[in-house]
């Protein structure tokens, strides 16, 4: 049995969206979204760890088949498709890409089934300012960001956009000031990262806590994932716990 099959598949509909998701657990909510090239094995064995803590994880599939496993190929491929997809802004700047509203009602439908005091959001890659956006709802009280990618840094002013509207931006840093705080994790020679992490300073303030590794080799960029750090999983889920009240397993 493959790894994705212990996940239960179903499909789910909002802001004209409909996309395959995969959920396992218990507990509070988590919505865990991919990087490129989609849910892989490394990505899954993440989520795992995440349902392992206590909590029901759901993994939204946006691109690529779920459960292959990593190549060239593949990632060009799943590139190829978020650029030319209309629900991610890749390349436009102060915009919050349209994918958001369905992340966002995915996030309600889970809050509202399992209850709890929120749930948590996690992206990584291309989809790492994805919590952020979610975040203007105030059912979303951790959201976490690894090496956010997007809109992709192929200019100053690219690397150095949150794929926030001012309107959305100006809706986190009020949640912000009011407590919600924002775990941000990167290497610290990710140029894929850009300079978000100072712009996240600057809109967070003291509520964006940093984790940032310093870089091994020059292919280093998933934190999470592909170059795990176990460290900076532990914290995550730390993370989580605190925000959502789940005691350690």
């Amino acid at each position: 049995m493959a790894a994705i099959d212990t996940w239960v598949k179903s499909s789910f509909t909002a802001a004209g969206l409909t996309r395959d998701v995969y959920r396992r657990g218990s507990g509070p909510g988590v919505v865990v979204v991919h990087e490129i090239p989609g849910i892989t094995p490394k990505v899954l064995a993440f989520a795992d760890d995440v349902v392992a803590a206590g909590f029901t994880v759901v993994l939204p599939s946006l691109v690529g088949k779920p459960g292959r496993e990593v190549s060239g190929r593949y990632l060009a491929s799943s590139m190829l498709q978020v650029c030319v997809a209309r629900e991610f802004t890749t390349w436009a700047l102060k915009e919050t890409s349209p994918v958001i509203g369905f992340l966002r009602a995915l996030a309600r439908s889970l809050y509202d089934d399992v209850g709890g005091p929120g749930v948590g959001a996690l992206g990584m890659c291309f989809s790492g300012g994805f919590a952020l956006g979610m975040m203007v709802d105030d059912f979303v009280v951790a959201p976490v960001l690894s090496q956010p990618s997007m809109p992709f840094a192929v200019t100053a002013k690219r690397a150095d956009d949150l794929n926030l509207s001012p309107d959305d931006a100006l809706l986190v840093a009020r949640r912000a000031a009011e407590g919600c705080e924002v775990l941000g994790l990167r290497f610290t020679d990710d140029k894929l990262v850009g300079t978000r992490f100072e712009r996240l300073r600057e809109l967070l303030g003291d509520a964006f806590l940093a984790i940032e590794l310093p870089s091994s080799k020059r292919s280093d960029h998933s934190v999470l994932t592909e170059q795990r750090d176990e460290a900076s999983v532990q914290r995550v889920l730390a993370f989580f716990r605190e925000k959502l009240q789940v005691s350690p397993r």
